[in-house]
């Protein structure tokens, strides 16, 4: 019996993985709990472990794209005695290929191929291109399709080996659980095509699998390239099958320029030529793309501003943080005021910390709030969980932990999930105004700036003030313009006066 290892669901945001190594390989024994591979996600990377024991059947190789629930391998229970048969088939066959008996015809059944769960939010694919055509005898988990869905493309493998009958033409839209093809198990035919092919046919096939990951990079070896500028098609794989692993990589260096024909320099001309190339888009960064996309496409975004005096509160730090960072061990920064300004703001103004499913309204009474930091594979927004409960100290070593780890690349998922409420500070790179993109499901997102001397008034007098500007993109739909501007009122009057933060006033 075969056992389907499918793409766990690993996060509410996330709908594909990438295979990033194979720990084991076809036809391996494997044991239950045994890390099979690892799969890199746009926020995490995570083991999959073995869900039992048998002989290891690869569906997916390193490098391969995989939605939500997708087949990653097989696992045959019990069978060590199948792998004895498949180790010794091919030596036999090799010894004595006129000797193997016809095979005897048996009875034959239809297998069904439907369209699987790829996602819960998706209910629909569309076929893209068959790899085989009706009468084509396939191999199991040989893969018969393409499909795509409004997120991604994944491959449809055969769940059995037998004779193909194809239903759903290219182009053709099929529910979940739709019929897309047929194919008819056991006869002779199915069994002589599928046991014993043609010999002249099995060694290209070895040659077509042996060359498949020639040239092509990890996803990590793949970063490192790119961070030294270097062509993969320059670097020798010395992975499975030719493929560029990390090693390989870090140990690559750029090839030292040619040294020109002194006649060919002669007579090319002195114009530099400009150039373009190409780097596929990562995971990470097609996911932020599309998400980005949804948002402004399904919510009526808009953005309202204000200003802060930050003189009040830069006092404060000044008087304090050394008394500050000598009792708790963290500094005393800006981003634990603002975080405990929003968590008052959102008691006051709880429709800002909500979130809409469908024709409902979910009102969250505690606060999640995610806080935006620039990681090396791009932005992430781990979560500080109910900030309403934790002191300014409380805030800051969430914010150093959360920080720390994201710049080591060890966020989990857990601690990127969840938050009702985003704060995103543009200010660390100079930004002096933006209007920040809600972070779905979210409805609000507050966007800090950086802080510039400016000349406001004060008591009918011209004074020189720290100044940053404060916005708050929300969602139309459930925030309405008068919450909007006085949720950003009350937290001008929480920073501007931050006594108030401690008195609860």
């Amino acid at each position: 019996m075969a056992i389907e290892m499918k793409v766990p669901a690993v996060g509410e945001s996330i709908t594909e993985v990438t295979v990033a190594t194979w720990n084991k390989k076809e036809g391996d024994h494997v044991k239950l709990d045994e890390v099979l591979c690892e799969l890199e996600s746009d926020k995490a990377t995570f083991e999959l472990p073995a869900e039992a024991e048998g002989i290891l059947h690869i569906v997916a190789k390193e490098g391969d794209v995989l939605p939500i629930g997708a087949i990653i391998c097989t696992i045959e229970v019990g069978g060590a005695t199948a792998s004895v048969t498949v180790a010794d088939a091919a030596p036999a066959a090799v010894a004595a290929p006129a000797a193997a008996p016809a095979p005897a015809a048996g009875p034959t059944s239809v297998l069904e191929v439907k369209v699987p769960a790829v996602g819960e939010s998706i209910s629909e694919v569309t076929v893209s291109v068959w790899n085989k055509k009706t009468g084509d005898v396939v191999a199991l988990d040989e893969v018969l399709c393409e499909l795509e869905s409004d997120k991604a493309t994944f491959e449809l493998p055969a769940e059995s080996a037998g004779v193909l009958e194809v239903i759903a033409q290219p182009g053709s839209v099929v529910p979940i659980g739709g019929l897309l093809a047929k194919i008819t198990v056991g006869g002779s035919v199915s069994a002589a095509s599928v046991a014993a092919p043609a010999p002249a046919a099995a060694p290209a096939a070895v040659v077509a699998d042996a060359n498949y990951a020639a040239g092509h990079p990890s996803p990590a070896a793949a970063k490192i390239l790119d961070e030294k500028g270097i062509a993969a098609a320059s670097v020798a794989g010395s992975g499975v099958g030719g493929r560029i692993t990390k090693e390989d990589a870090m140990a690559a260096s750029k090839p030292a320029a040619a040294a020109p024909a002194a006649a060919a320099s002669a007579a090319a001309p002195a114009v530099a030529q400009g150039g373009t190339r190409r780097e596929k888009m990562s995971s990470l960064r097609k996911t932020v793309a599309r998400r980005l996309v949804a948002v402004k496409n399904e919510t009526a975004m808009l953005t309202t501003f204000n200003e802060v005096d930050m003189k009040p509160v830069m006092d404060l730090r000044g008087k304090y943080k050394d008394k500050f960072k000598e009792k708790h061990g963290v500094g005393l920064g800006f981003m634990s005021f603002f975080t405990k300004a929003v968590c008052v703001a959102l008691k006051e103004f709880p429709s800002v910390n909500a979130k809409i499913d469908g024709d409902e309204i979910v009102f969250h009474d505690y606060c999640d709030i995610s806080i935006a930091v620039s990681a090396p594979k791009g932005l992430v927004v781990p979560v500080i969980r109910s900030a309403e409960n934790l002191s300014l100290a409380g805030i800051e070593s969430e914010v150093v932990r959360l920080a720390g780890k994201a710049r080591e690349n060890k966020l989990s998922l857990e601690e990127m999930s969840g938050g009702t409420f985003t704060i995103t500070n543009g200010g660390v790179f100079g930004s002096m105004l933006s209007t920040p993109i809600i972070n779905a499901p979210q409805v609000a997102i507050l966007g800090m700036h950086n802080i510039v001397e400016r000349p406001v008034v004060v008591d009918g007098q011209i004074v020189v003030r720290p100044i940053m500007y404060l916005a708050l993109s929300y969602d139309h739909r459930i925030i309405d313009g008068r919450e909007s501007v006085s949720f950003l009122v009350r937290l001008k009057q929480l920073l501007e006066d931050p006594a108030r933060l401690l008195l609860d006033i």
